[in-house]
């Protein structure tokens, strides 16, 4: 971009809010691992959904690439700039309407952090369902934009479920939405659930309307200390068919918890280190009852319902993913394995990476009630992929996904394939190139850019895009090798 288009775009938003200047960029350009890098050749700030439409038409009349960030706290190098394109920035679209406690829902802009929401939530009868480590920097508009989930989906669901109507701007500047938040509503397509998990490929989103829960009269929290993988999953599906009420049941690896307790200073809470660390929380109408107590009081657990003592046991379990950056610059995959999968996979995965690089370590977490798994791993060149697609290779061979909850970002546009068919993978591309034909939207995130000379929808593109894939599908594109 010269200077005169760095000056279009400060006529539209503000002279202070267009940065070129590399060290003010540096911070839109790294993404959260440390490993994904690209400048920008602008950082663009709107203020509201009017300067994002006029950014937008102009980049996409300029074909300029346009990559949406909120709180950068992406993980697959989804928010990391193209070479070439702007980082718009919509961190300045913070702000957050009355809570309406007729229907439980409250309107927010994409820049308002998780954070801030619960913070404005406090004392009301209503919380947010959704929580993540992150939740200081990563914004309402990232959660929506990867359909994000934690701890708690398995009793509230991801993002989708608490989303009651989305505003959006399309790639030639239209805005499209409703943020009327309807009980029922079936009127045409549901562009909202289309939108979330799409990455920033679609449309900016600028507002959501975000259904609420209310907050349960009482909470407990559990650290368990269990000897096998087997067992804790045996323990948390026992738990919840006799008592219910569990928002999540979380873990970490015995070696995880020595790590964070190293790294960030923290008490080991057991005498003996135990194989797997369970972090289940329970919520109800009720106080706890007192079978629960009782059994809990039999294992080699610790139980607390004041929020401080709660929030010390979560530490551990969120803490790990800062511990582990701290020793180096991780490989971080997120994925999804069926329940009846899950007890042998950590020593599949650790497996799997010894026999690739034997000098790499496995630093394993995730949402055990979910079969989500966080799989970390130290001691790679950033940009050797190698164990990562063996990694999502394996997950795929047990019918898992090779995107839980992260998103697909840059990192893993190249496996899509692996758990996609071809039909599908088109299916994307038709609905990508419908709303954004010049592809300004985050090109390169979950859909490769065309190449040179060749047709978005021709065979030779469709080749291209499933690299990496099942055997049905090389046969599909002509039997051409993978890359992987």
């Amino acid at each position: 971009m010269n200077e005169g288009s760095i000056e279009q775009l400060k006529r539209i938003v503000g002279a202070h809010h267009v940065i070129t200047d590399p060290d003010l960029c540096s911070s839109y350009e790294t993404d959260w691992t440390g490993r994904f890098h690209a400048r920008a050749a602008a950082v663009v700030r709107p203020g509201d959904s009017g300067a994002v439409a006029a950014v937008v038409s102009w980049c996409d009349a300029h074909s300029v690439p346009v990559v949406p960030q909120g709180g950068n706290t992406g993980l697959v190098g989804g928010s990391i700039p193209t070479d070439g394109g702007i980082v718009l920035s919509l961190r300045r679209l913070d702000s957050i309407g009355d809570v309406d406690d007729s229907s439980g829902q409250v309107t927010v802009g994409a820049g308002v952090t998780l954070g801030a929401l619960q913070a404005r939530l406090t004392g009301s009868q209503w919380e947010f369902g959704v929580d993540l480590g992150s939740r200081d920097s990563a914004t309402i508009g990232g959660l929506v934009a990867t359909n994000a989930a934690g701890a708690r989906a398995g009793l509230l669901g991801s993002m989708r479920a608490q989303v009651a109507g989305l505003e959006a701007v399309l790639a030639d500047g239209r805005v499209i939405g409703q943020l009327g938040g309807l009980a029922k509503d079936n009127t045409g397509y549901d562009l909202s659930s289309l939108l979330v998990g799409s990455e920033g490929t679609l449309g900016v989103v600028t507002q959501a309307r975000l259904r609420l829960v209310r907050v349960p009269a009482h909470r407990l929290a559990s650290l368990i200390g269990m000897p096998s993988m087997e067992a804790a999953i045996s323990l948390v599906q026992r738990l919840r068919a006799r008592f219910g009420g569990i928002e999540a049941a979380d873990f970490l690896l015995g070696a995880g918890l020595e790590l964070v307790c190293e790294q960030l200073q923290l008490p080991s809470p057991f005498a003996t280190t135990p194989a797997v660390v369970l972090v289940v929380a329970f919520a109800g109408r009720e106080e706890p009852a007192a079978d629960l107590l009782n059994e809990l009081a039999e294992l080699d657990a610790l139980a607390a319902v004041d929020a401080t003592t709660r929030a010390a046991f979560w530490r551990y379990r969120e803490g790990l993913g800062e511990a582990i950056s701290r020793i180096g610059t991780p490989h971080k995959l997120d994925v999804c394995v069926p329940m009846s999968e899950l007890a042998d996979m950590p020593q599949r995965i650790a497996e799997t990476v010894a026999y690739s690089e034997p000098a790499a370590v496995v630093h394993l977490f995730g949402h055990l009630a979910e079969g989500n798994l966080h799989i970390n791993v130290t001691g790679l060149e950033p940009d050797d992929v190698r164990v990562d697609d063996e990694l999502l290779r394996l997950v795929a061979s047990v019918g898992g996904s090779i995107s839980a909850e992260h998103g697909v970002g840059r990192a893993k546009t190249v496996h899509v394939g692996l758990t996609r068919t071809p039909a599908e993978q088109a299916v994307y591309r038709a609905i990508k190139y419908a709303l954004d034909p010049g592809a300004t939207l985050n090109p390169g995130v979950l859909i490769p850019v065309p190449r040179r000379g060749h047709s978005r929808t021709g065979t030779t593109v469709r080749r291209g895009i499933y690299e990496i894939g099942d055997d049905r599908q090389r046969k599909h594109n002509g039997g051409g090798e993978s890359r992987g």
